[in-house]
């Protein structure tokens, strides 16, 4: 097993690439960390005695990747849900068999997607976390995301319940008081949607997070869910704010894309998401027009990958083929992509910082948080010649890629392998997860629910149990 690495760090000769202001790239120089901070970096540093020193030559030095929506407790049933469609999730998750999942399967999901999450050189993740149905739940996913040596946001949620009754609990408020620490490693959020219903139920719910002074993350934007109308009553009752991250927004109107630009909030794209489960197209094309920010996510691991090389190649993808789609639709033809590698990267780095509010995170800078990732690996032959390092991060790097991760200046991954990881110990929580909800389910509904028959009448207009009201999606909202 890698062992702990204690006192500075240097990553010697790699291709830096900073992210700053100027977003300077910065061939052959080094990256001296001490304590939590990035004290130096420029050619053949002189470091203190004692040094762990780390050949980052022929390899890409970054900062740590942001993850800014992921359904960690979802993680045990890695690539069970591959070929569901979003209504097969909201009935699987919502309606069904989410409310089976104990304290303990909370926990397992949460460890095992936390480490994914940090293998792969994603950083800071925000555990959306909407299985919370007691705080019983609620203490486990906070438990495991302490138990890995990461940066996390617990975005508190809960799917079974209106959000202004779990809100508004004494236990609730005894979770917060007890869990929200202004842990630096250990962010929160309140983490719900708003269905549109005029009533607008979700009020207090705002009203609480306003309280706490704390962030809203919600899904706006998903096709037959949550669209124009819960844009406009969030903009109606003032609780849009810089702060508001806006998950999909793929479903929207100019008018809602100008309601979140107007309040600065930003939009967390899932990509492979949108374009397999119909929350709608990916939206970077439209959020582009509209100066809106931009942060990426990779949703959930009951369906897609977790990392985040796939959501910039996905994000380039989807958008370069929107331009060209509309283009050839008036006869005309893109000589110059609009969108670049370079910004994929960004929005996978710095962006998802902005979004957190964390200008302490997502570039490297003297002085900044030293959360740092080492693309480096000399045993494939994709790993050269490195001629373009922001289109060799989005199109030819991947999480086997990943030789070295810091996380608060402190050695987490290292020479391709988790440091102090027990994964035996982790596997048989997991196992532990599926054998109960295999139990629960019964063999034959486990085995359907991979692929269940949805008849074609059948749509799911509203997942959500605390309100009658169903969506216009021919509307988009």
């Amino acid at each position: 097993m890698t062992q702990p690495t204690d006192g500075p760090v240097v990553l010697r000769g790699g291709t830096v690439l900073t992210l700053d202001d100027a977003r300077r790239v910065l061939a052959g120089e080094d990256v001296l960390v001490e304590g939590d901070r990035i004290t130096a970096i420029g050619p053949a540093l002189e470091v203190p005695p004692g040094t762990t020193e780390i050949d980052a030559t022929g390899g890409i030095v970054l900062p740590g990747m942001i993850d800014t929506h992921r359904h960690l407790w979802q993680t045990a049933m890695r690539g069970y849900g591959a070929d569901w469609t979003l209504t097969q999730y909201f009935v699987w998750y919502y309606l069904e068999w989410g409310k089976v999942f104990r304290p303990e399967d909370i926990y397992a999901g949460n460890l095992l997607g936390a480490l994914e999450a940090l293998e792969a050189g994603v950083t800071t993740t925000v555990d959306w976390s909407h299985g919370l149905q007691t705080t019983q739940h609620a203490d486990a996913a906070a438990d495991a995301l302490q138990a890995v040596p990461g940066r996390f946001v617990l975005a508190y949620g809960n799917i079974q319940d209106a959000p202004a009754t779990w809100t508004g609990t004494r236990e609730f408020r005894d979770f917060v008081s007890r869990r929200v620490t202004g842990d630096d490693l250990l962010g929160f959020q309140l983490a719900f949607d708003v269905t549109g219903d005029p009533a607008f139920p979700e009020k207090p719910a705002f009203e609480v997070a306003r309280e706490l002074g704390v962030p809203v993350t919600t899904h706006a934007g998903v096709w037959g869910a949550t669209g124009d109308d819960s844009i406009r009553l969030m903009h109606d009752h003032g609780f849009m704010t810089p702060e508001t991250i806006y998950v999909h927004g793929a479903s929207l109107s100019a008018d809602s894309y100008h309601r979140i630009a107007a309040t600065g909030g930003s939009v967390s794209v899932s990509t492979e998401s949108e374009q397999s489960a119909g929350q709608g197209y990916p939206p970077t094309w439209a959020l582009r027009k509209h100066g809106i920010p931009v942060s990426l996510s990779m949703d959930t691991s009951v369906w897609w990958s977790g990392d985040l090389f796939s959501a910039m190649r996905a994000t380039l993808g989807a958008d370069r083929s929107r331009e060209h789609l509309e283009a050839h639709a008036k006869g005309e033809t893109v000589t110059h992509a609009a969108l670049r590698a370079e910004q994929v990267v960004e929005w996978a780095t710095r962006g998802g910082a902005q979004a957190l509010g964390r200008l302490d995170l997502g570039s490297l800078e003297v002085g900044k948080k030293a959360d740092v990732v080492l693309l480096k690996n000399d045993g494939s032959p994709a790993s050269f010649p490195l001629l373009n390092p922001y289109g060799h991060v989005a199109f030819q790097a991947q999480r086997g890629d990943v030789h070295t991760v810091l996380v608060n200046g402190r050695v987490v991954k290292r020479d391709g392998k988790l440091v102090g990881v027990d994964l035996p110990a982790v596997r048989r929580r997991v196992e532990e997860t599926v054998e109960h909800l295999r139990a629960q389910l019964g063999e034959e509904a486990w085995r359907q629910g991979m692929n269940p028959d949805v008849p074609e009448t059948k749509i799911l207009d509203n997942p959500y149990t605390y309100t009658d009201y169903q969506s216009d999606s021919t509307h988009g909202g």
